[in-house]
């Protein structure tokens, strides 16, 4: 399976060779994320694609200055929304009825109960729900590069207050949850790149009941 081959060969990449990724490979990780499945397909999440050289040198030290923000060709900044409102929800089923070219009232009652439910819950834990969603499209992000063999590093290491302000996430009614570096290895100067995968053994990982 070439899934399984491309994701034997990734790793989290500690240094990068500066060199660019051609767009045509940004764009195809950029629909793996975009074509991710999320909880009742409200997609609630944003992605930021920043290539800008000086963008990215005011990430550095919010990411703990980690090398591979400024030698990554692209910092993909994963935003889950910061709450869900009658009016995002709404928006969604909107377009989804105009698109699918049907009625409004098939997915009234549905619509209503998805408000319903996550409209008076707090909005630290919608914002959790959304964060959650934000990660399958992030996971999908990275297997597509893989097997492109674009190298990635998923990174959760930086602060996200920081990089909100320095974004404007939150006037955008957004909160950044991890970032993506794409790039190229620098084999020569990345201690991890030749280390062995390691993984909990599967009889520890998996449970089987048949």
């Amino acid at each position: 399976m070439e899934l399984l081959s491309a994701l034997n060969w990734r790793y989290a990449t500690k240094k990068m060779n500066g060199e660019k990724v051609d767009q045509n490979l940004v764009d195809q990780i950029l629909e793996a994320a975009y074509l991710a499945p999320t909880s009742s397909g409200l997609q609630p999440f944003q992605v930021f694609v920043i290539s800008n050289e000086e963008l990215k040198e005011k990430i550095k030290p919010i990411a703990y200055n980690q090398s591979q923000i400024t030698d990554a060709s692209h910092v993909l900044v994963f935003a889950a929304w910061d709450n869900y409102t009658e009016e995002r929800i709404s928006t969604v089923f909107t377009r989804m009825v105009t698109e699918r070219n049907m009625p409004e009232e098939a997915v009234a009652d549905y619509k209503n109960n998805l408000i319903a439910m996550y409209t008076p819950r707090p909005a630290e834990v919608n914002f959790d729900h959304a964060a959650r969603q934000s990660y399958i499209g992030f996971g999908m992000a990275i297997a597509a590069a893989a097997e492109l063999k674009v190298d990635a590093t998923p990174m959760e290491g930086f602060v996200a207050d920081q990089l909100d302000e320095l974004l404007g996430l939150r006037e955008k009614g957004l909160r950044s949850t991890t970032i993506l570096t794409l790039g190229y290895r620098d084999a020569a100067n990345d201690w991890l790149v030749n280390l062995k995968k390691v993984r909990t053994p599967k009889e520890e990982f998996l449970t089987i009941l048949d």
